[in-house]
């Protein structure tokens, strides 16, 4: 698909997120307004994320490595390269389940509803905010509710295919304190079709491959442990990474 034409679909892309988005305002609303129907809202979030995969034709193939137990709490831990990222998410997360993003998403329109409620805000520069997030993290982790966070730290540079930064240390610390198990997934292909918002390269419809790998246990592992495990992550997210 040349330039233009990816130009003007990814213009028709941000009309369908933002006309679902409308669509389900009131019942996120609602949904968001008492924590005991965060289900709800999860399930919401996965029946506006299908209805936009289906109507800008941007797929999402998913393979499991090894089957996920919806009743189990996990650290979802991934690469980072679009903002079709969290709708990936939303649809391949098991059970209940939140994300931890950057501060800068309470000013997104689309996102700070849920950045506001179930979804927790942070600001990685700031020891305070990171740790507040963290603690929090740690609590809802205590309560059954899986976390979905991007190690990288959000989408940086302009390398173009983009490249696998650096991991930080907080959820690996986080999984070995709360002794829950880390799920490394590999976003291999999605910013073929949207790289980060996909101003400078537009979008394209078509076929996604995500690669969810098998949980890693951390219930034997210590604090000590904490490099060891950010590195056996990284290099299996790495691992199939498609970058050509």
């Amino acid at each position: 698909m040349n330039k233009r034409l990816r130009q003007i679909h990814r213009t028709y892309v941000i009309i369908v997120i933002l006309f679902f988005f409308i669509l389900f305002y009131p019942f996120y609303y609602f949904a968001a307004s008492k924590p005991k129907w965060y289900g709800l809202l999860n399930k919401l979030r996965r029946l506006n994320s299908m209805c936009c995969s289906f109507f800008t034709g941007i797929f999402f193939r998913l393979t499991y490595e090894d089957p996920l137990k919806k009743d189990q709490t996990y650290i979802y831990c991934a690469n980072h390269s679009s903002n079709l990222d969290i709708m990936v998410f939303c649809l391949l997360a098991k059970g209940r389940f939140h994300f931890m993003g950057k501060e800068e998403l309470l000013k997104n329109p689309v996102l700070k509803l849920f950045f506001n409620t179930i979804d927790i805000p942070v600001n990685r520069n700031h020891r305070i905010s990171a740790y507040r997030a963290f603690k929090r993290a740690g609590h809802n982790l205590k309560e059954g509710r899986s976390l979905i966070i991007f190690p990288e730290g959000g989408i940086e540079g302009e390398t173009y295919p983009p490249q696998l930064l650096p991991f930080k240390n907080g959820p690996f610390r986080l999984a070995i304190d709360q002794g829950v198990s880390v799920v490394p997934v590999t976003i291999c292909d999605v910013w073929k079709k949207m790289w980060d918002d996909g101003n400078k390269y537009g979008s394209s419809p078509g076929i996604c491959d995500i690669y969810i790998h098998k949980p890693i246990s951390t219930v034997d592992l210590g604090i000590d442990d904490t490099d060891m495990l950010r590195g056996k992550v990284y290099d299996l997210i790495n691992s199939k990474l498609v970058t050509q």
